[in-house]
């Protein structure tokens, strides 16, 4: 019963140290995608593979609304044959890159998932993807690992237990997408600095 109880403390725990203005700003990018036809990718390995087919579930048919476009979403981690071809042929820390190497675009955004923040095929696509001038977002667990600070933007969960850093990355899908999914259009906005990005400006 113990163990029970502190397990919910600490989820909840780290629920309540989330940043509300770092979630609203992901939306933001999130609603941006939507509006100007950008296409979303979205990675991560282990649980966090799953939690990126989450997501790109979640995202793809949890959205839709009659008067608004759908997204346009795409998870890295479900065309195993191309993932183990370049697993194989190039190495595991390549899988994420050569597939975005081939897809993404300016504007687009790319969602790198990783519990420690230093998945090195994670860190690789996020890198290829800034300099393509996509929008990045990270999320992360414990310190935030590399990715924190590479990433435009991070939702850090601040738990230095895998396992319920995972569970939160669960928690702020579903969140995000029944944000998506109620907003009226317009609502979430996306920082102007990062949207200047994702049109052609330079990134600093």
């Amino acid at each position: 019963m113990e163990n029970i109880e502190q397990y919910i403390a600490e989820v909840q725990g780290t629920l309540n140290r989330l940043s509300a203005k770092v979630i609203y700003n992901v939306i933001g990018v999130l609603e941006y995608a939507r509006a100007n036809n950008k296409r979303i990718f979205i990675m991560g390995n282990g649980g966090s593979a799953a939690t990126s087919s989450h997501f790109a579930c979640d995202l793809g048919k949890g959205t839709i609304q009659p008067d608004r476009p759908r997204f346009r979403v795409i998870a890295l981690t479900d065309n195993m044959p191309l993932f183990s071809a370049y697993a194989n042929d190039m190495g595991y820390e390549h899988v994420f890159s050569e597939q975005l190497a081939s897809l993404v675009e300016r504007g687009d955004v790319v969602i790198g998932i990783s519990g420690s923040g230093n998945s090195e095929n994670v860190l690789k696509a996020i890198k290829l993807a800034n300099s393509m001038g996509a929008i990045t977002i990270g999320m992360t667990g414990f310190d935030g690992g590399k990715l924190k600070g590479l990433a435009d933007l991070c939702l850090h969960v601040p738990s230095s237990c895998m396992g319920q850093a995972e569970d939160v990355h669960v928690i702020l899908v579903h969140l995000m997408c029944t944000c998506l999914r109620k907003a009226p259009e317009g609502h979430y906005q996306a920082p102007s600095e990062l949207v200047k990005v994702g049109t052609g400006a330079a990134r600093g």
